[in-house]
C-alpha cells in the first residue's frame, strides 16, 4: 500500500518528467535519443528521466545548461502539493 508522500513524490517527480519532455521538444530535440547523445547519457539513463525516475541535481544542472535555461525557468508550472 502506497503512502501518501510516496504518491505525492511520484505526482512531482512525474511533472518534472514531463516539463523536462516538454523543454527538450521546445528546444528541437524532437527525440529524446539526440539529447541523450549531447549529454553523453545513455538513452536508456535519459528515458528514464523522462518517465519519471527521480535523479540527481547534478543531472538537472547539466540538462539546463545544454539546453541555456536557468533551474527557475525549468521548475516554472510546477507545482508542489502542501
Amino acid at each position: 500500500m502506497e503512502n501518501s508522500n510516496t504518491k505525492h513524490n511520484q505526482e512531482e517527480l512525474n511533472a518534472i518528467a514531463l516539463r523536462l519532455k516538454e523543454l527538450r521538444k521546445a528546444k528541437g530535440y524532437s527525440n529524446y535519443e539526440h539529447i541523450a547523445f549531447d549529454l553523453e547519457m545513455s538513452r536508456s539513463a535519459y528515458w528514464r528521466l523522462e518517465t519519471g525516475a527521480n535523479f540527481e541535481l547534478k543531472t538537472l544542472i547539466k540538462i539546463c545548461r545544454l539546453l541555456k535555461i536557468s533551474l527557475e525557468e525549468f521548475f516554472k508550472g510546477i507545482d508542489i502539493p502542501k
